[in-house]
């Protein structure tokens, strides 16, 4: 929750034309925590659209199949003294990543969710597209 609320506070100060018309769309998966009623509840109070995960649809989270990978190719055999050091290596990682890795990430997001329902929610393995029954 308080991810969500701080992540709520960025784009009302880093977007504010998109938080006054409301324009933004929140996608997460189906995890318990994405789906629990407090958090249910926080997103109708405040108003965010949030963008349907389907139930049986792997690799559609870009932070799934794009980020953690990317993370843990940097900081992978790494050793952290504390969770500061932990903080602060992520934080590095995650801006030694070139932008252009990330507006590729998400066209590779369209392609996935042009999948998915080009499959009408049944089960593909992966960004290779390959659907099974």
């Amino acid at each position: 929750m308080e991810v969500l609320k701080r992540l709520r506070e960025n784009v009302r100060r880093k977007g504010p034309e998109i938080f006054a018309n409301n324009s933004w769309i929140l996608h997460h998966n189906n995890a318990p925590v994405h789906t629990a009623l407090s958090m249910r509840e926080f997103l109708v109070t405040k108003q965010i659209i949030m963008l349907e995960h389907p139930v049986y649809s792997p690799d559609l989270v870009p932070s799934d199949f794009f980020l953690f990978p990317k993370v843990k190719e940097i900081l992978k055999g790494s050793h952290f003294d504390d969770i500061d050091d932990v903080r602060s290596n992520t934080t590095a990682a995650l801006k030694a990543i070139p932008q252009n890795q990330f507006q590729n990430c998400f066209e590779g997001w369209t392609r996935r969710w042009n999948r998915c329902i080009v499959s009408q929610g049944e089960y593909y393995d992966g960004d290779r597209g390959d659907f099974q029954q």
